[in-house]
């Protein structure tokens, strides 16, 4: 009740004070007011400033008045008629730049009559300033001229007059309008004085009626506590309960009775938190930083009377009143929602492990698949190398397609799953906008031959041929959008255009659209064409393939991409798919891993070890390497991988990732780190991982390239070419020394004697190849031998290929290995042809 009244005299007081600054402020306002439209009625200032205009018309009368004298008494003196020009010209000057005047230059005809005025001056103080003679000359000009210009002064002094005669009656009318106005305001204000009674007699009843509320509500805000479900405990400073409710009764097992006045800590605060607690109620007493009051729920864990430990929500806020500070706490069970939390976080991990489970699983059956793959379609690919009826020809042609449909399924399952779960990575790099078009529209013009339609590309604008991007993603979405045009399409035209849309900094906005004359999809379709699985039922019916992927797939892409995708399209006229993506220019690089010099070398027999723990996989290497003319070794696994390269040289090494043992990455590393004799050697990873960022890593951990399951034979050969190329180079380096060496020895033995060690060394080397035919006939030791003997003489006349060859032959007898033995006879006469060329 007393702080009702405190409050309501506060109220009062505060009223009375602004009131009164209201009035004190509208009493200055009009006050000032009144003086200022006094200080305009003010005329002396008015009276100078016309009396200053007439007299203006009087100097202008005297001077022509003189000018008459002195025109018709031609005695009469000129120094009078100079001063009265001097008087008129200085009036004239006061009139055109004193600011009392500025309102003047505003009227219609007064500035013009004042400029016409001041010309008539200019031109003549020439003459009034000349000599006697000379102006006596003049004057009957002048005369002339001056009374031309009588009416022009005359119009200045009339304006002016009818100026000040209009402000004045202004003036009085803005007077007059103030009174007014201060009279409406001693009204207002004789108003407002009676509002303010009324509004304080009314203020003063709203005062009881709340002061009435407030006890209402005190005795309902009681009520609410006692009935609250959470628990409500009110302590003071010293910790010490002031209520206990009975939702805090039902929570902690006490009766209100039994613990009212006790100490909160020892009741309900378990015995590992007493010390924390006993510390923060003296913190808190000393004025100190509260942790929890004012902090919003806090989880902690409170003890019930039989000892029970349980999680509770506390909050706690503070309360001054009469008898000081209060602390008023509100606390929660919360016992059963931390169990269920706990199982939804454990239901929670349970389905993140499933999902990471399930993306495994993808990415392995994704590896398991393609390595089975991968010898299906290379067996395929050996096969068709073969004799074969056309019949044969078309079964085996119809199952590699089946195979290739069957990888890219794969493929985009993989890459669906990727996305789904964040792990869809890009590669930025280097790419030609206009030759990766092109390669599409080129691999499509079959099929748009096959259906009688033409196809095209183009740029609208300014093309921006070298960006940085995912060639890869950016292939499958335009590719699948053209695809699909086309399949769609007959007796039509397909049309790809390319155009730059938005530059910003150091980007720029790049769409590319598809536009077919195809049938169209309907409306309903359009809405969920980007969806899986959606092959249509209209538009796009089973009339062609598809599993209802691509466009799911492209959409996903480029949202991946940082772009959209979208589609316009009506049933009869035709479709456009349009992809926006932003991209970043970059200047043209030459993208292909094989330079054009290059591709066409033919490819010469290679050594090569092919490390793969699939039989059928490297039989299937095996198979398109030798058709090819290389000769091979093979390991099951890392770590047997190792071992061999440290001793053997080989041209080029094929290696696995997956392989049990040692895995590929880790066999790289070991023979780049070895020094062995294949620590140069070009490592290129079989795999069918095709993760961008996993790719990465294998060419930082030394491989020099990578070659993506099922294995294409086209793509080997490519490779396989590009290392014939550099061996080529390197071996005519050697070639330079070896013919060096022979033309020393032809100068060193002459000419004839020469010619009779190569005819002996010739010999040996016929005869060594006939005894090496059946090599399992001959002991290992004489093997060794007779490979070092001639070793030696190919030594002699340079020729350092064949020499290695047959001390591997050698090395691999001492080793008693027949495989290695069996490998190096059957590369031994390749090697032989090559050099004997050199002799």
């Amino acid at each position: 009740m007393k702080t009702g009244l405190t409050d309501q005299n506060w109220i009062r007081r505060a009223y009375i004070v602004l009131a009164g600054f209201a009035v004190l402020a509208a009493i200055i306002f009009l006050t000032a007011t009144v003086a200022r439209d006094l200080r305009e009625l003010e005329s002396a200032s008015s009276d100078n400033v016309q009396w200053t205009i007439s007299q203006t018309e009087v100097e202008f009368l005297e001077f022509t008045k003189q000018l008459t004298v002195v025109a018709s008494d031609p005695e009469e003196r000129l120094s009078q008629m100079r001063r009265r020009f001097d008087v008129f010209y200085s009036r004239i000057d006061t009139l055109q730049s004193a600011s009392v005047y500025s309102a003047l230059q505003q009227q219609p005809g007064y500035a013009t009559a004042l400029n016409a005025v001041r010309q008539f001056l200019d031109e003549t103080v020439p003459l009034i300033d000349s000599d006697d003679e000379t102006l006596r000359a003049g004057l009957p000009a002048l005369v002339e001229r001056a009374e031309r210009m009588r009416p022009t002064v005359r119009k200045i002094a009339n304006v002016a007059l009818d100026y000040f005669a209009t402000e004045a009656d202004r003036r009085r009318q803005v007077f007059a309008e103030t009174l007014l106005q201060l009279a409406i305001l001693v009204i207002i204000l004789i108003l407002v004085l009676a509002l303010a009674i009324y509004y304080l007699r009314r203020l003063n009843l709203q005062n009881m009626t709340r002061q009435r509320e407030i006890e209402q509500s005190a005795e309902r805000m009681t009520t609410v506590i006692e009935t609250s479900l959470d628990g409500v405990i009110v302590g003071d400073t010293l910790g010490n309960i002031l209520a206990f409710n009975a939702a805090a009764e039902n929570i902690f097992g006490y009766k209100s009775e039994d613990v009212l006045g006790k100490a909160l800590g020892p009741l309900i605060v378990p015995d590992h938190l007493m010390d924390a607690h006993s510390k923060g109620m003296r913190r808190l007493r000393r004025g100190g930083e509260r942790h929890v009051v004012g902090k919003g729920r806090v989880e902690l864990e409170g003890k019930r009377a039989n000892g029970e430990i349980f999680p509770i929500e506390l909050a706690v806020q503070a309360a001054n009143t009469d008898a000081g500070e209060i602390f008023i706490a509100f606390l929660r069970d919360i016992s059963a929602s931390v169990k269920a939390e706990k199982e939804l976080i454990s239901a929670r991990d349970q389905a993140l492990a499933a999902d990471r489970l399930k993306t495994d699983f993808l990415a392995t059956m994704s590896h398991e698949i393609r390595t089975p793959l991968n010898g299906l379609l290379g067996n395929l690919s050996l096969i068709q190398d073969t004799n074969l009826n056309a019949q044969q020809l078309r079964y085996i042609q119809n199952m590699e397609t089946s195979g290739q449909l069957l990888l890219r399924h794969v493929t985009d399952v993989l890459d669906i799953s990727r996305y789904d779960v964040g792990q869809l990575e890009l590669r930025k790099v280097p790419l030609d906008l206009d030759a990766l078009i092109q390669a599409i529209a080129d691999n499509q013009s079959g099929m748009a031959a096959a259906n009688h339609t033409q196809i095209d590309w183009s740029w609208i604008g300014k093309p921006q041929n070298w960006v940085l991007s995912d060639p890869d993603r950016l292939q499958h979405i335009l590719m699948n959008l053209v695809g699909n045009a086309v399949k769609f399409t007959h007796n039509g035209r397909v049309s790809i255009t390319a155009e730059v849309v938005a530059e910003r900094d150091d980007d720029v906005e790049v769409q590319f659209s598809v536009t077919d004359t195809g049938q169209g999809i309907a409306d309903d379709l359009k809405s969920r064409i980007f969806d899986d699985f959606v092959t249509g039922t209209t538009a796009y019916d089973r009339k062609v393939g598809g599993t209802g992927l691509g466009l799911s797939i492209a959409r996903r892409f480029a949202t991946a991409m940082g772009g959209d995708i979208s589609v316009e399209s009506a049933v009869g006229r035709g479709s456009t798919f349009s992809v926006r993506l932003p991209l970043t220019p970059t200047e043209p690089v030459v993208t292909s891993k094989i330079p054009k010099a290059m591709q066409g070398v033919p490819s010469i027999g290679l050594r090569i070890l092919i490390v793969e723990d699939n039989e059928i996989n490297r039989a299937v290497v095996r198979g398109m390497l030798h058709a090819d003319g290389h000769t091979t070794m093979e390991a099951f696994d890392g770590a047997a991988a190792v071992e061999m390269t440290a001793n053997t040289p080989f041209d080029l090494i094929l290696m696995d990732i997956s392989m049990p043992v040692m895995d590929g990455r880790s066999a790289t590393r070991a023979i780049r780190n070895g020094g062995g004799k294949c620590a140069d050697t070009p490592i290129v990873a079989l795999t069918a991982n095709a993760m961008a960022a996993e790719q990465e890593a294998f060419i930082q951990d030394g491989m020099n390239d990578i070659l993506i399951k099922p294995l294409s034979r086209p793509a080997l050969q490519d490779l396989l070419r590009h290392i014939a190329a550099e061996k080529n180079a390197a071996e005519a380096e050697v070639l330079d020394d070896e013919n060096q060496n022979q033309n020393e020895m032809r100068e060193i033995l002459g000419e004839e004697a020469y010619d009779g060690l190569k005819r002996q060394f010739l010999g040996e080397v016929e005869e060594l190849h006939l005894w090496l035919r059946d090599v399992q006939a001959h002991d290992l030791t004489e093997i060794a031998g007779r490979c070092h003997k001639v070793a030696g003489s190919a030594a002699v006349f340079g020729l350092t290929q064949y020499r290695e060859a047959l001390i591997t032959i050698e090395n691999a007898a001492k080793a008693e290995s027949q495989d290695d033995i069996k490998l190096g006879v059957s590369a031994l006469p390749t090697v032989w042809e090559q050099a004997k060329v050199r002799l």
